[in-house]
């Protein structure tokens, strides 16, 4: 099932691309590390971008995208469909099919999806849906429960793109689902409201006491103060304290519509040798944790 693919009414921002270059690792990168959170983007007419995106990004190819995993030392990689593309997820799924023990992936689903298609998904190696209420193009909350119960016999998760001032809302609804909840970007809210804001404690309990996963990534997006994010740091920091179990990183690579500035793919990685000194953490975070979440094989 796919979302109407005719041109937007207005003109979708266009984004930039990001660099080809990367920082070198900081610290010694475990076998098998994972980048739970990137994109791929075809300009090819056969994946056309739905009418209501946000924005337009550039192309972000398959071999682009395994070229960045090769460049950041990542043996391991998981896409997550991109909003532009609506529920069409075949250029993903081309990636996936075409490296199917390196890679899982995250679709995005219409509620009325049938147990037949979810199953030619899985076989490809989805282990996900994501949720969407922040770029348009996105599939929204009012349907939550039922693909909750859906992609539940499958061993699947909802990933939520969601603003984690929401989640004192959702909270009651979250708790129940069948599944685990993953959320993107550290909670997608602006950090320097403190890991005291009663959002971020929601999300905190969430990952802490209710089975939820977080995604160490996107501080770039919550936190304007680069090089070193500052208080997206301490959003990491409060979350791997919390719930080093629970914790997985991504490179949101290719930095679509980003807030302030095209950030550095090796930049980013090399924060988590800021965020988690202790290198058995980082083993989980990079390694066992993605392994569990998205079911590698070892």
């Amino acid at each position: 099932m796919t979302n109407s693919t005719s041109p937007p009414t207005q003109a979708a921002p266009r984004c930039e691309a990001p660099s080809s270059q990367v920082q070198p690792a900081s610290f010694d990168l475990p076998d098998q590390s994972c980048d739970t959170h990137a994109h791929v983007v075809s300009d090819d007419p056969r994946y056309p971008m739905v009418a209501d995106r946000s924005y337009t990004p550039p192309p972000a190819t398959e071999a682009d995208y395994l070229a960045m995993l090769d460049a950041t030392g990542m043996g391991r990689g998981v896409l997550v469909q991109i909003s532009v593309n609506g529920t069409d997820n075949s250029y993903m799924l081309t990636a996936l099919r075409h490296n199917s023990d390196r890679l899982r992936g995250v679709a995005v689903v219409d509620p009325s999806i049938g147990a037949s298609e979810l199953a030619d998904l899985h076989a490809a190696g989805v282990r996900g849906t994501r949720l969407n209420v922040l770029f348009g193009g996105g599939v929204g909350f009012d349907g939550m429960e039922t693909l909750a119960a859906k992609v539940a016999p499958l061993g699947w998760h909802l990933q939520l793109l969601v603003d984690a001032r929401q989640l004192p809302e959702l909270m009651p609804r979250l708790t129940k689902l069948p599944v685990p909840v993953v959320i993107d970007h550290m909670g997608h809210m602006p950090a320097d409201l403190g890991v005291d804001h009663p959002a971020f404690v929601s999300l905190l309990t969430l990952v802490r006491d209710h089975g939820g996963w977080v995604k160490l990534s996107g501080a770039y997006r919550i936190d304007p103060q680069a090089p070193t994010y500052p208080a997206a740091s301490a959003f990491a920091a409060a979350l791997v304290a919390a719930a080093p179990t629970r914790c997985v990183y991504g490179s949101d690579w290719p930095h679509v519509a980003p807030p302030y500035a095209m950030p550095d793919t090796g930049w980013m990685r090399n924060l988590i040798g800021d965020w988690i000194p202790d290198p058995e953490v980082r083993h989980l975070v990079l390694v066992d944790n993605p392994a569990r979440l998205y079911d590698f094989t070892a």
